[in-house]
C-alpha cells in the first residue's frame, strides 16, 4: 500500500485529476486547515494558547522555471511578517526545489539567505526541508553554506537513509539544528531501510547518539515523528544520562495525533506543529497516506456520505 501511494504521488495524470474530487478536498483538511496562510494562522491560535509552537510551509516543489522562485521567496518574507503581526511564535520550513535548486543552486542559496536573515530579524528560525535522496548532497551543501552566516537555521534529515549517520557526523562541527524524520519517499533498499523495525531502530539510534554526543553543545534536535512510543523511548534513554526534555522538541504535523500533541505539551515536552498550506497539496498528501495506515482509513471514510 505504501508503494501504491508513493507511486500515486508522482503520477501526473492523478495529480491533475484527483484534487478536483470533493472527497479528496474534504479528506485533506485533516492535515491542513486551508490553502492560505491566513487559514494556517487561524489554526495556530489554539495551539499557541496551549504552549504548542508552530512552523509553516507552503506546499509546492520542483518549480518549472527559476522565475517562480522569486515569488516563493517573496511569499515567505511576507509570511514571516504576517506571523509576527498575528502575535504568533512561528517558524518557516521551505523546500530547496521551491526556491530554484533544480535550476541554479546559487540562486537558491541567495533566496535562503534572504529568508533566513528576515526570520532572524523577527526572532524566528528557518528550516530547510529534505526531499528525495537525489537532493541530499545538494541540500546539505546549501545548509553548510547557509549556516556559516545564518545560525538560526536548521535542516531535515531522514532516518531511513543508510547514509544519515555519516551526514550527522559531517554536520556536527556546525552545532547544527536537525529535524529528524523517518522519511516519506520511495527509496531503493540499497540506500534505505525498508522495514519498520529497521527504520525505528535507526531513528532511535540517531537521536540518542546525537543528544548524548552533543550534551554540552548548542545543538537543536526536533523529533519529527508521530510515533509517541519512539519519542518516549528516546526521552527515557537520554534521561538516564541526565539529559532533560528541554534538550529536544517534538514536531508533528497539524491534525495528526492532536490529542498526543496536547498530552506531551502538558507532560513537559516542547512541542511544535508543522502547518502546511497552499494549492499544490496533492503529492504531499499522498506521502502522508503512505506513512500511516490510520491516515488511509480516514481518507476512505471521506468517500462515504
Amino acid at each position: 500500500m505504501r508503494r501504491v501511494f508513493l507511486w500515486a504521488a508522482r503520477n501526473s495524470w492523478l495529480k491533475e485529476r484527483l484534487p478536483r474530487l470533493r472527497f479528496m478536498r474534504r479528506a485533506v483538511r485533516r492535515f491542513m486547515p486551508g490553502e492560505t496562510l491566513e487559514d494556517a494562522l487561524a489554526a495556530a491560535l489554539p495551539l499557541e494558547a496551549a504552549g504548542i509552537g508552530t512552523m509553516y510551509t507552503r506546499l509546492g516543489e520542483n518549480l518549472e522555471n527559476l522565475a517562480a522562485a522569486d515569488e516563493v521567496a517573496d511569499h515567505y518574507i511576507e509570511a514571516m511578517d504576517k506571523i509576527v503581526a498575528a502575535g504568533i511564535t512561528g517558524e518557516l520550513s521551505v523546500k530547496p526545489t521551491q526556491l530554484g535548486l533544480d535550476h541554479d543552486a546559487a540562486v537558491c542559496l541567495s533566496h535562503l539567505e534572504r529568508i533566513a536573515a528576515h526570520a532572524e530579524a523577527a526572532g524566528s528560525y528557518l528550516w530547510i526541508d529534505m526531499e528525495g535522496s537525489a537532493y541530499v548532497d545538494a541540500t546539505i551543501e546549501l545548509y553548510e553554506k547557509l549556516r556559516a552566516t545564518q545560525p538560526r537555521t536548521g535542516i531535515c534529515l531522514q532516518a531511513y537513509l543508510r547514509r544519515t549517520a555519516a551526514d550527522v557526523e559531517r554536520l556536527r562541527p556546525l552545532d547544527p539544528a536537525i529535524r529528524l524524520v523517518k522519511g516519506a519517499y520511495d527509496e531503493k533498499e540499497s540506500i534505505a531501510y525498508r522495514s519498520k523495525s529497521s527504520v525505528d531502530a535507526s531513528y532511535v539510534g540517531l537521536a540518542v547518539r546525537f543528544l548524548l554526543d552533543s550534551r554540552e553543545r548548542p545543538i537543536r534536535l526536533g523529533l519529527g515523528t508521530h510515533d509517541v512510543g519512539l519519542i518516549e523511548q528516546i526521552a527515557e534513554q537520554v534521561g538516564a544520562a541526565g539529559i532533560g526534555l528541554d534538550r529536544f522538541e517534538v514536531e508533528m504535523l497539524y491534525g495528526i495525533r492532536t490529542d498526543q500533541q496536547f498530552r506531551l505539551a502538558r507532560a513537559g515536552y516542547r512541542v511544535q506543529a508543522l502547518i502546511a498550506y497552499g494549492e499544490h497539496w496533492y503529492p504531499w498528501y499522498m506521502r502522508r497516506l503512505a506513512e500511516r495506515p490510520a491516515n488511509v482509513w480516514f481518507a476512505l471514510r471521506q468517500m462515504l456520505p
